[in-house]
């Protein structure tokens, strides 16, 4: 096996797809199935289940996507031990999040701690983070909810009271709490582009026997002004509450909350620059719980 071969299996075991594999590794498709029908050979297995156009993993292959990352994540760490002997470490943090909120604050506090830092951030998916992480792409994520995977380390940074946004002029708008189900006919406001935190909310107005109304998928400013407006109600974590001065009530009974995890590969060596900022992470979450807290 060589690492080539390696790498073209790496590629197509994440997009389970054999063009855009090839795309992505600028070669011609013929020359990376070639590839692949070497390697399987050499190994004594199919790979890949072929399913039409897709393909995905098949036993042998998902113990060898295993080994292969770990292989591709030893050989980073050799890197980066002789890039701290010579003292040439980059000081580049790559991190993904699934919501931008989720480094509201943090990077810019940072920034003053060690300027010479540089922060990439993109928005992913959780499933495409953790993807991300054991390609090596990023050091960091950040996203909700824990995930169960024998190669990723997991913390959590805070559990986040979820709240029942309301008009001023609602009818339940000066009550204390409310149960959920009470507002099951009203029309619901939900925020666009976070399927992961969309998936939640219709989780738990499932636990109360219902699925939302969702009228409106909006920006969380956009948002503001539609309940300003009486178009309906919301269910947000409170730190954005507070963040955009929302009226709110607590949900009776439920005390719904979510969860904010920090992820990083857990045999990973990581550059200074990066546990650095990993650690800062933490410690603002610790340092600032009353953010996403009724209490």
């Amino acid at each position: 096996m060589e690492l080539l071969q390696l790498q073209y299996f790496q590629t197509v075991a994440y997009t389970e797809h054999m063009s855009r594999a090839a795309q992505q590794l600028h070669i011609a498709q013929p020359s990376l199935s070639l590839t692949i029908k070497r390697l399987e050979d050499e190994l004594g297995t199919n790979l890949f289940i072929r399913k039409g156009r897709n393909i995905q993993l098949s036993e042998s292959g998902t113990i060898l996507l295993k080994h292969v990352n770990r292989m591709f994540m030893e050989l980073d760490n050799a890197r980066l031990e002789i890039q701290s002997q010579h003292e040439r470490v980059s000081h580049t943090i790559n991190i993904s999040i699934s919501n931008p909120r989720f480094l509201s604050r943090i990077i810019t506090g940072y920034m003053h701690n060690d300027p010479n830092a540089k922060v990439h951030q993109g928005i992913r998916m959780k499933d495409e983070i953790i993807t991300c992480l054991k390609k090596g792409d990023i050091d960091l994520g950040i996203a909700g909810h824990v995930t169960a995977d024998e190669e990723i380390e997991s913390y959590l940074l805070v559990d986040e009271d979820i709240v029942l946004v309301l008009p001023l002029n609602h009818r339940y708008a000066q009550r204390a709490e409310l149960p959920l189900v009470e507002v099951a006919q009203e029309p619901f406001i939900s925020l666009a582009d976070n399927r992961e935190y969309s998936e939640f909310i219709r989780e738990l107005c499932a636990q109360s026997g219902f699925v939302p109304n969702s009228m409106f998928e909006v920006d969380s400013y956009l948002l503001t002004e539609i309940i300003q407006m009486n178009q309906g109600i919301s269910l947000l974590p409170v730190s954005v509450c507070k963040q955009l001065k929302l009226h709110y009530i607590r949900i009776a009974g439920e005390s719904p909350t979510y969860s904010v995890h920090l992820f990083w590969m857990k045999e990973k060596v990581l550059p200074p620059v990066v546990t650095d900022f990993r650690d800062y992470i933490m410690e603002y979450y610790h340092n600032n719980q009353q953010l996403f807290t009724l209490s």
